[in-house]
């Protein structure tokens, strides 16, 4: 099969490698319809995490079931799928608590960019699309927001949540990339009266008010945290989503927080350092981290589904499998929020 490897930092290719394949009773194969980049995917792009030459890359896809397991029995060849980014047992303590992402045995989509991706626990893992055609294909309008379910908006939504975002509060999302601006369509929908995205993008900041932001705040650092302030009436922010992962923003989540309010980060962290005398004197939480993808899915799919939410905006750029090495470009240089890859 042809898929997305990495060999050094900025060098991307889509080439041959071995099969994804059945390993396990309860592994599952798919044939990757759409794919698309993760922002994480630019660490490593960057130089900035290890990177072991000629490996895959890639952990978002959705796509049809090609092979099976034998101990797989709620998933079937041909039934078309979301795939979590996080596989998961579903079934175990940590599944049970609402923490998928902590599965006692987890795994991660590892050639979401190429052909075929193999999936560990299909049955805890994937989520059937049935068919809105009548033929068992998804509507091609609901593809990218069907895509956004396998990482982006769960992410986002776990922000949210993990931020205790709460009907009538306020809730300020720190970050403009795809993850922070399903956090703004999370906290909308879940009912915050004022939500501030800090932003310095024109074109995301037209996404964030289509998602339901009321504010935007283009200054970062002092400046920017000045603002929010003011925003709030001098209080802070009831609740903060922290969708970078750097400790700039990190500080700036922190400093914006009113005194017993919750941080939810989800940025992939780098370099951070917690103010802990500020958490300890102001009572300001933190929560979050990994999203547990599988436990939103089926609330997320029903609001698609029925119309109610549409996160594939978040992509602003479509190319083939075989141009990703120019959406990772693109992603890099800030010429697209989120790219979409079609084979």
């Amino acid at each position: 099969m042809k898929a997305t490897t990495i060999h050094a930092a900025r060098d991307i290719r889509f080439e041959e490698v071995p099969d994804a394949r059945v390993e396990q009773p309860t592994d599952a194969v798919v044939r990757v319809t759409t794919a698309c980049i993760c922002g994480s995917d630019l660490w490593p792009y960057r130089g900035e995490n290890p990177i072991k030459a000629g490996s895959t890359i890639g952990h978002e896809c959705i796509g049809v079931v090609e092979e099976v397991g034998s101990s797989v029995s709620q998933v079937r060849v041909g039934d078309f799928v979301v795939v979590p980014f996080d596989h998961c047992d579903n079934t175990c303590a940590h599944c049970r608590a609402g923490m998928q992402s902590a599965c006692v045995d987890l795994s991660i989509t590892q050639s979401g960019q190429g052909e075929l991706a193999r999936v560990g626990h299909a049955d805890g893992s994937l989520v059937r699309v049935d068919g809105v055609l009548g033929d068992g294909r998804p509507d091609p309008a609901l593809v990218p927001s069907l895509m956004a379910l396998s990482d982006v908006m769960p992410t986002g939504w776990h922000a949210a949540v993990s931020a205790g975002v709460a009907e009538g509060g306020t809730a300020v999302v720190v970050g403009d990339g795809a993850v922070g601006l399903c956090g703004v369509l999370a906290a909308s929908m879940m009912g915050a009266e004022k939500v501030v995205v800090m932003s310095r993008h024109e074109s995301r900041q037209r996404i964030a008010r289509d998602f339901g932001a009321t504010h935007v705040v283009a200054t970062r650092g002092e400046e920017g945290e000045a603002e929010v302030m003011e925003i709030t009436g001098g209080v802070g922010a009831d609740a903060v989503l922290e969708c970078v992962g750097t400790d700039q923003a990190m500080r700036t989540a922190f400093t914006v927080a009113r005194p017993g309010s919750t941080v939810g980060f989800v940025g992939v962290p780098h370099g951070v350092e917690l103010p802990i005398r500020r958490m300890f004197s102001h009572n300001v939480g933190l929560a979050g981290g990994m999203a547990p993808v599988r436990r939103y899915l089926p609330e997320l799919l029903d609001h698609v589904l029925a119309g109610r939410i549409d996160p594939g905006l978040v992509f602003d750029l479509t190319l083939p499998m075989d141009q990703v090495a120019e959406g990772y470009a693109a992603m890099d240089e800030r010429r697209a929020t989120k790219v979409l890859l079609q084979p």
